[in-house]
Order: C-alpha cells, then structure tokens, then sequence
C-alpha cells in the first residue's frame, strides 16, 4: 500500500480514535494483521509516513503490544510502530 495521507473528506467519514504516523525506524514497510500476533495473516502493509487511524484498543501478544487501527485498512500493528511506549 502506497503512503496516504488523509484529506477533508476522508477524516469525516473515520470515527474515533486517534491519528497516529506508520514508523517502523527503518525502510521496512508495517505489516498489519487481521488479528493481534505473529502468526496473524498479514491483510496489508502500510509505509512510513502514512497516516494511520488507532481505535484506542490495545493488546498483548506473542509478546508485544498491539494497537487496532481502522483506517486505512481494518487491523492490528505493533503498537511501537504508531509510536506508543507501553
């Protein structure tokens, strides 16, 4: 998935959450499951400086924290990657 940045209209029609900025500290693009771990199927993959959309849901798996995101695809990324420290 090509880095995306949200316009005017894209942000009406996402709800709740917060946004958040796809860093991984490398040039490796973020791999986002279908549900929190390892072995999880990976649905897409977002690149640095894409905008994603955290749901404020967090969990702990395959021994990291994972955060859901709804925009711009529906799933699950380490929750380093969006920048939270936990």
């Amino acid at each position: 998935m090509e880095n995306k940045n949200l316009n005017e209209q894209e942000l009406e029609n996402v709800s709740g959450g917060e946004f958040r900025v796809v860093n991984t500290g490398d040039a490796r693009p973020a791999a986002i499951r279908s549900y929190p771990g390892l072995n999880a199927p990976v649905v897409a993959t977002l690149v640095n400086g894409t905008q994603a959309n955290s749901t404020g849901r967090f969990t702990y798996a395959d021994g990291r924290n994972w955060a859901e995101i709804n925009y711009p695809v529906q799933g699950w990324i380490k929750g380093s990657i969006l920048g939270y420290a936990y």
